[in-house]
C-alpha cells in the first residue's frame, strides 16, 4: 500500500485517459466518421495515449534513456494509408493526450475540454448554416470514411430539381442521358426526393442504398 500511494495519480490516469479517448470515439461516430468504428482503429485510438504516457514517464529525467528510446522509436514506421487529415490528427491529438497527462492532469483535462469545445462550436456552426442560411456547413466526402446513404438516378434530361439539390454529389452524361448520385446521412432526406421523381417519365433507373 505504501508503494502505491506515490503513484495514485498514475492510476488515477490510466483510466482517465482510456475515458477520453472513448469519448473521442463516440463523438467522431456521432459526426458520421465511420472509419473510428472499426476494431484497428478504436483499438489504436484507446491505446495510443497509454502507450505515450509511459514511454514519457519512463524517458523522464534520463538522457541516456531519451536518446536509446528515439533511436529505438525511429525503426518504427506507419505504413497505413492516412485516409483523411483528420484522422491524422485524432492520431497526434491522442499521442499528445499522452504526453499531457504525464506532464500534469490539468493540461490533460485542458485539451480534453478545449476538443469538446471545439466539437461543440463545429456542431452549433453546422445547425445554425442548415437552419437558417440553408446550407450545410460540411462537405461530405465518400473518402473519408463517413456513413452515407445513396440514391443513383438516370433520367433522360437535366432537371433543374435535382441540379440545385444539397445532396447532390456527382452528375454525369452519357448517351442521351443524365446520371445523378445524390447522398446524406439521412435515409429520409433521399426518399423525399425520390418520391418526388418516381411518377416523373423522365425517371429511367434509380437505386437507393442506406448506409
Amino acid at each position: 500500500m505504501e508503494y502505491l500511494l506515490p503513484h495514485v495519480d498514475k492510476l488515477i490516469t490510466v483510466p482517465l485517459l482510456i475515458g477520453i479517448t472513448i469519448v473521442v470515439r463516440i463523438l467522431l461516430e456521432f459526426f458520421g466518421q465511420r472509419w473510428i468504428t472499426t476494431t484497428a482503429h478504436t483499438v489504436t485510438l484507446v491505446l495510443l495515449p497509454l502507450i505515450t504516457y509511459v514511454i514519457t514517464n519512463v524517458i523522464t529525467g534520463n538522457i541516456a534513456l531519451s536518446l536509446g528510446m528515439i533511436g529505438a522509436l525511429s525503426i518504427v514506421r506507419f505504413r497505413n494509408p492516412v485516409r483523411s487529415p483528420l484522422e491524422l490528427s485524432v492520431y497526434f491529438g491522442a499521442i499528445t493526450m499522452g504526453i499531457a497527462a504525464s506532464v500534469s492532469l490539468l493540461w490533460l483535462m485542458f485539451l480534453s475540454a478545449s476538443v469538446l469545445f471545439a466539437a461543440l462550436v463545429l456542431a452549433c456552426v453546422h445547425y445554425f448554416s442548415k437552419r437558417v442560411l440553408n446550407k450545410s456547413f460540411f462537405k461530405t466526402s465518400f473518402a473519408e470514411g463517413n456513413s452515407l446513404c445513396t440514391l443513383e438516378l438516370t433520367l433522360s434530361e437535366d432537371l433543374n430539381f435535382l441540379n440545385e439539390s444539397q445532396f447532390l454529389k456527382v452528375k454525369r452524361f452519357s448517351k442521351g442521358t443524365v446520371s445523378y448520385v445524390l447522398a446524406s446521412r439521412k435515409f429520409n432526406d433521399l426518399q423525399g426526393v425520390l418520391l418526388k421523381l418516381k411518377d416523373d417519365e423522365r425517371l429511367k433507373n434509380y437505386q437507393l442504398n442506406q448506409a
